[in-house]
């Protein structure tokens, strides 16, 4: 796996936006907490351009990311916010100049597509975290995390266990992200090989059986069956039907990844609340599921 640089102080940021649009009053709190890190905040292109739903059309939103995926003067970019389409620019973006020069791009939920692409073409780290969006109702945990990972610092979560959990210790990659995202790359230049790996994932506002639904295809593909270990993020704002599923959505992962014998840990803190804490993906990790659980990630 290649890293990129860790920041300094001086370095530039650069916000962009590739899916849903953005107000500038919903970038302020990000733009405080990047320059009291001693950074300096560069806005995209377009940034705040608007096509229905989207930050612009989909040339504005490519264009917008292209121009700071070249810029040699930007250190990171920063992913304004999630929503929907990303995944509309994917093929069309040039990544010559990046893998050339790697810089951090920092985001989570549909810039999954992102992550994902990324990982399984160029071997780059990327960073699943905070994006500009939510820093408002961010916890110091999140935004710690955040800096920590830029700045190079070594990083070891504790939480608490859960019920759900099946005990054990992995080592492997870590990849993830999104779960709709993640099963929507499948098959994709963009899928994800997960052998050997530890899997992460989140989501949020799905019906309970499209989650079932979900994860019986990523079982069917195989994508669950040689797995390092396996870690669930937050399954937030679930929705059923008039008649119940009958199981939560931990519930129902834990029934599909059964037959295994991979560690898996449910509720990790990290993903659509404020407790977002960020993720190296493409990094070595240490996962241990005990009466605590730890997750470490290798220098």
């Amino acid at each position: 796996m290649i890293t990129p640089n860790y920041l300094q102080k001086g370095d530039k940021v650069g916000i962009v936006a590739t899916a849903r649009k953005i107000a500038s009053s919903e970038l302020i709190e990000a733009q405080h907490f990047f320059n009291d890190c001693g950074l300096e905040v560069i806005l995209g292109e377009n940034i705040f351009n608007q096509s229905n739903q989207f930050a612009g059309t989909d040339d504005e939103r490519l264009y917008g990311f292209q121009m700071m995926l070249d810029d040699p003067t930007i250190n990171a970019i920063v992913f304004a916010r999630g929503g929907y389409g990303t995944i509309r620019i994917l093929d069309q973006i040039d990544w010559s100049l990046f893998v050339k020069n790697p810089k951090w791009l920092i985001g989570f939920s549909d810039i999954t597509a992102i992550h994902s692409h990324v990982f399984s073409n160029f071997q780059i780290e990327t960073l699943h975290a905070l994006m500009p969006l939510n820093f408002d109702t961010a916890t110091k945990e999140s935004t710690s995390s955040l800096y920590q990972s830029l700045f190079g610092e070594r990083i070891i979560y504790e939480i608490n266990p859960h019920p759900l959990n099946r005990k054990g210790e992995a080592e492997g990659k870590l990849i993830g992200g999104n779960l709709s995202l993640i099963h929507t790359l499948k098959g994709s230049k963009s899928d994800l090989d997960t052998r050997d790996k530890i899997l992460f994932f989140e989501d949020l506002d799905e019906y309970l059986y499209h989650i079932d639904r979900m994860m019986h295809s990523l079982k069917r593909s195989g994508h669950l069956d040689k797995l390092a270990g396996l870690i669930i993020g937050g399954m937030t704002v679930m929705n059923d039907n008039p008649i119940p599923f009958g199981n939560t959505a931990y519930e129902i992962i834990r029934d599909t990844v059964e037959e295994y014998d991979y560690p898996v840990c449910f509720n990790f803190p990290a993903g659509h609340f404020p407790d977002n804490r960020t993720l190296i993906l493409g990094r070595e990790v240490s996962l241990n599921i005990s009466d605590k659980v730890s997750l470490g990630f290798n220098t």
